[in-house]
Order: structure tokens, then C-alpha cells, then sequence
């Protein structure tokens, strides 16, 4: 038995060619949530530096090694021998003027003062090539 357009009413219906996009605006915000949610946990841009108190005082004699915002480098002994502070022209520089202070005093300390606007990495460097020199005791200056 086959039904005609007439037996349903004599309306002929028109099929829609337009795409449904409830379905992709769903999933874009689904991304959306992800994509915001994941890096912030993943990769942090803020590293929050701990504040120091002073604890202790600082020993008598120490090599003191200043790096500056602008990549300054200056090394020099403070306390009992006192040698002024010699700017250094780049860091080559400055590990081979510290290699000689410490081996002319192989018991100092070494203390690194980073300035606030100083880069970390270049703090961080000078810790790490001061321990490949043989310094077992190196120190960030606070204040």
C-alpha cells in the first residue's frame, strides 16, 4: 500500500540543508576548558623565591661575587683582607680572578649577591661553576 502526499495531509515536506552546530560549539568549549585548565598546572611562569631572615652572621673573610641587573660582574674579598671590588668584563673573566683568590685562601667562603632586578639563571650559573671550581661552601647574600 503505498501512501501519497495526499494521504498525509497534502503537505509535501522540505528537507533542511543547514548543519547543526550545537555539537561543535559543545566540544569547542570543552577545549576551551581544557586548554585553560592544563598549562597553569603544567607550566608555571611564576616562581615565588623564598624571603630570608637574617639567621646568622656572615663569616669574618669571604670572596664576594656581585651580579648586577645589567650583567655587571665585580669580585673582591671582604672582612679581615679586604680587596676591593674588581669589575670583571664577563664571566671567563671572573671564574679565573675567583680560581686565584681561592687558591691563594682555600678556607673563604664564596657569597653571591644577586641583585633584585638580576637575572636568576646568572646567579644560579656562578653557584654551579663555583662548585665545579672545588668550592664547597658558596652562599647567596640577602639583606
Amino acid at each position: 500500500m503505498a501512501f501519497s502526499s495526499s494521504m498525509r495531509g497534502g503537505r509535501r515536506s522540505k528537507l533542511k540543508s543547514e548543519i547543526n552546530v550545537v555539537p561543535y560549539i559543545d566540544v569547542m568549549l570543552v577545549l576551551l576548558i581544557i586548554f585553560m585548565a592544563v598549562p597553569a598546572n603544567v607550566t608555571p611562569n611564576v616562581v615565588n623565591l623564598p624571603s630570608a631572615e637574617k639567621s646568622a652572621l656572615p663569616p669574618d673573610t669571604y670572596i664576594h661575587i656581585t651580579v648586577k641587573p645589567d650583567a655587571t660582574l665585580a669580585i673582591g674579598v671582604s672582612g679581615k683582607e679586604t680587596i676591593a671590588a674588581e669589575t670583571m668584563p664577563d664571566r671567563p673573566a671572573l671564574l679565573a680572578r675567583l680560581r686565584e683568590l681561592h687558591a691563594d685562601n682555600p678556607d673563604y667562603p664564596v657569597m653571591i649577591a644577586g641583585d633584585r632586578d638580576s637575572k636568576y639563571a646568572e646567579v644560579i650559573e656562578l653557584v654551579s661553576a663555583s662548585k665545579k671550581l672545588g668550592i664547597h661552601r658558596v652562599g647567596l647574600a640577602t639583606q
